[in-house]
């Protein structure tokens, strides 16, 4: 499924694959994030942490009628406030969205789905 815009020029067709790679590296950005998590643990694999080509097994685009709807698996540094650490990314997966895309996300749900220790 892809998200469709339509402007005066055309249509632009802009694919979930392509969603998942703007919010996972938004995501990974931020301080305090380890990495990002699988939705499906139990199937893809529990202590897994993915790489940057595997981005779209750690977001969920959904589309509902009000607009995009974005859920993001990821897993924080211990040590972090992890509540300033979703409010990071939520901003910043909006704004990635706004700026690079044009979309404008209605929810940004973030899912804390583990704690591991940042290595110095």
């Amino acid at each position: 499924m892809a998200v469709k815009i339509q402007n005066q020029l055309g249509n632009i067709d802009i694919s979930n694959d392509v969603i998942a790679t703007v919010v996972g590296g938004a995501a990974t950005e931020i301080f305090g994030i380890v990495g990002m998590a699988s939705k499906n643990q139990i199937r893809d694999n529990l202590n897994e942490i993915l790489k940057r080509d595997n981005y779209s097994k750690g977001v969920v685009v959904r589309q509902t009628d009000e607009g995009v709807a974005i859920d993001v698996y990821i897993i924080a540094g211990y040590g972090t406030k992890i509540s300033e650490v979703c409010r990071n990314v939520q901003d910043k997966v909006k704004y990635n969205l706004q700026s690079m895309l044009g979309l404008e996300a209605k929810s940004v749900n973030v899912y804390v789905q583990g704690v591991k220790v940042i290595e110095d």
